[in-house]
């Protein structure tokens, strides 16, 4: 059984940077896809961006392109999220997810989820 854990998250002003870290552990993650959600209070959860198992191909939610960046260190088992030019709107609570298909497709289908990491952006 496959356990995320993921890290980095905090609280910081608009417009700064945070790196998020998800760490796998129970298996190997090189040959899954994987990908980062978010849940802000209120709100249902949400896809923010998914990488293939070699990290050649990402998807981002449209809210989040060209300020969030999804990489993948298979080696370490692990996957980020750099989050540049945080705006308040961000806040949520953050989910490293694997998907349950081995190949990243735009409905990311989540098999396991890690526990989340808080971030909170003020204005």
């Amino acid at each position: 059984q496959v356990q995320l854990v993921e890290s980095g998250g905090g609280l910081v002003q608009a417009g700064a940077s945070l790196r998020l870290s998800c760490v796998a552990s129970g298996r190997t993650l090189s040959n899954d896809a994987m990908g980062w959600f978010r849940q802000a209070p209120g709100k249902e959860r949400e896809f923010v961006a998914g990488i293939s198992w070699g990290g050649s191909r990402t998807l981002y939610a449209e809210s989040v392109k060209g300020r969030f960046t999804i990489s993948r260190d298979n080696a370490k088992n692990t996957i980020y999220l750099q989050l540049n030019s945080l705006k308040p709107e961000n806040t949520a609570v953050y989910y490293c997810a694997r998907s349950k298909s081995p190949f990243l497709r735009r409905d990311f289908d989540p098999a396991y989820w890690g526990q989340g990491t808080q971030v909170t952006v003020s204005s």
